[in-house]
Parts: C-alpha cells; structure tokens; sequence
C-alpha cells in the first residue's frame, strides 16, 4: 500500500472515531475568577483594567490539566480573545479543545464559555432572556449558553449559566436575592420551551448559581409544584468537603457551583456524583473551586 494511501486511511479512521456518538463524558464546571480586564490589587498596588496575573493563569492551567475534562462550562471569561488565549496555552501544553464558544450577554467583562474536545452538533446563545423587575423588565445579565453532542444515549444539551452575584446598589433588592431567582426562572422557562417534554429530555445545567442549594435559583431549575425538572448532583472534595467558592474578604465558604441533569441522566452520572477538585494549585488559581462530573451515556435508555 502506497504511504499516501496509509496517511489517508489513518486519517479516515481518525474521523469516524471523532464523529462516533460519545459514551463516557467527563464534564467541569469552573469559575475562572476574572479571567479579563478589571480593577486589581497586584502587590499592594491598584491597577485599572489590568489581566489576570500570569501566576494565576498558570495555577488554572495546571487545574484544567489536572481535570482533564472533556468539556469545560467556564464563567467569567472576559470574551473570546481571553478565551482563545487560554485554548491556545492549553494546547502548546498539550491539552486541546478544538471548539471555543463565548456567550454574549448584558455583561461584557465577564461571559460564559465553553471549551470541548467532544464535537458539538449545535450552539445557541440565549441572549433575550428577560423577567419583570420591579417596574420594568430586565435581561439575564449573562445570558444562558447551550451547545449540543451525540452521545451513546442520543443528543444531549449542555446549558451554562452564570447568575446575578450578590454585589447590587439596589436597596429594594438586598443582595440581588430577588433577581438572581428571576434570572434562574427565566432559564429555565426556556430550557422547558426546547424541552416541553421535560420527562424524557436529555439535558444538563451547570455553571456558577452564586447562591446555596437550598435557595430559590436551584429550587426553580429543581422543580415547578410537583413537576420535577432537574436534579442536583451531589459533589464533594477527597475530605467530604462540599464547599466551592472561598469569599477571601470575610474567609467565608460556600457552595454555589453546581450541575444538574434531567431524570433520564441520572443514573449516567458514574458512581452518582461528582468531585469537587481540591489539588494544591486550585486557589492559586481562582476563589472558586471546579465541580467535575462523569457521564457513562452507554447506561441511558436512547429514547428517540
């Protein structure tokens, strides 16, 4: 056989093994802490619009290295040149995730993202999520990201979000509380929207809630009434620990990352939860901690 014809054979094989549905996922979801332009306290020194620092940068590459995730649902990406650039310096390291998506939405400095190594069938930024605020209407600050991908159990829609945080000037809404759940309710409308048939729907929500599991945000991507939408995957680090955002100012932990699956992914989450990384470099790298989850698809009923 002629070399020509071997290389174009390797190189077929090679597409069909790209192009097969996957059967295990890994998924993480990661708050990168400012991975843009902003206001820094560096040294001692206050420096306007400045990058995240190179020692941060390269904590959170060695986290992503350590995951080794096969798709990263990323927040706080300041936009697709800060997106691009870390797609880039992970594969000079070795590590590469072909397809790069940024998500557009109200906020400009800090968006959601996606980095994959598995193809993605589909992408749509929801950018038009808005719910009545006091007097007005509002959007989803950050919008809400979703990308598609085969998988042994059929299409499965990933949807990364990155709700209101808690830093608000407005009085009549003490920590955002009220809008940070408005913000959820209208995500999640529109997930039901694409997915009237919720019982059945292969989807998965994850990304930074900036509020505790027992809140509004996570009860209405849970459930309306008795109608069961999501549930929430339990995680915890190798001491048991659950906690994934550290707030440095008053040493306080909590947990505010989280993904949820809809009922026919369930029982694809290996060993029914997740791990919440806990290696050294991890708040190096960022105030949040990654939530990293398993899927083995080949135990889902392919319904279609």
């Amino acid at each position: 056989m002629k070399l020509s014809r071997k290389i174009g054979l390797v190189a077929w094989a090679s597409l069909l093994a790209t192009a097969l549905p996957a059967d295990t996922v890994t998924l993480a979801s990661y708050n990168l802490a400012n991975y843009n332009l902003t206001d820094r306290q560096i040294e001692g020194a206050f420096l306007a619009s400045y990058p995240k620092p190179e020692k941060e940068k390269s904590a959170l590459r060695q986290v992503i290295h350590a995951m080794d995730a096969d798709i990263l649902a990323l927040q706080e990406v300041g936009g697709e040149m800060f997106l691009r650039e870390l797609q880039r310096d992970l594969r000079k390291e070795g590590l590469h995730y072909p397809e790069a998506i940024v998500m557009s939405g109200v906020d400009e400095q800090r968006k959601v993202a996606v980095l994959s190594r598995v193809p993605l069938t589909a992408v749509r930024r929801h950018s038009d999520l808005d719910f009545k605020y006091f007097e007005g209407r509002e959007l989803v600050k950050r919008g809400m990201l979703e990308v598609r991908f085969d998988s042994a159990a059929g299409e499965v829609a990933l949807f990364v979000v990155h709700l209101k945080s808690r830093l608000t000037a407005r009085r009549d809404d003490p920590e955002a509380k009220l809008r940070r759940g408005k913000e959820a309710t209208a995500a999640r409308d529109r997930i039901l929207e694409l997915f009237p048939e919720v019982e059945t729907a292969r989807f998965i929500i994850a990304g930074d809630f900036n509020e505790g599991p027992l809140h509004r945000p996570v009860r209405a991507f849970s459930r309306i009434g008795s109608r069961a939408i999501s549930t929430l995957i339990p995680a915890a680090d190798s001491r048991g620990e659950t906690w994934t955002h550290r707030y440095w100012r008053n040493d306080e932990y909590s947990r505010v990352d989280f993904v949820m699956v809809s009922a026919p992914l369930v029982d694809a989450v290996t060993d029914g939860g997740g791990k919440i990384l806990d290696a050294p470099q991890v708040l190096d790298a960022s105030d949040h901690r990654p939530v990293v989850m398993e899927f083995d698809f080949g135990k889902v009923a392919n319904v279609d």
